[in-house]
């Protein structure tokens, strides 16, 4: 029976340090934007620094898609074992 998307998910960052890493980042790119988002007036360098970090995060969720999707493709042969 293959897994959903938020167990596979749960297990990797259970299982898998670089997965792991992936969403710390993540995390933490989530936590400065929401303190980026509460300023009534960003200065420019904080709006630049808003978009890179909304770029980053996006890099960072389509590596986590990709170890996703790898994880599964490979579960067939896992539960077999």
């Amino acid at each position: 029976m293959e897994l959903a998307e938020p167990e596979i998910r749960e297990t990797l960052l259970a299982e898998n340090e670089e997965f792991r890493a992936l969403a710390e980042q993540h995390a933490a790119y989530d936590v400065r934007l929401e303190e980026l988002s509460s300023k009534h007036l960003p200065s420019e360098q904080e709006r630049f620094e808003e978009v890179e970090i909304k770029k980053h995060k996006l890099q960072l969720k389509d590596q986590m898609a990709a170890m996703i999707r790898e994880y599964r493709s490979e579960e067939p042969a896992a539960v077999a074992h």
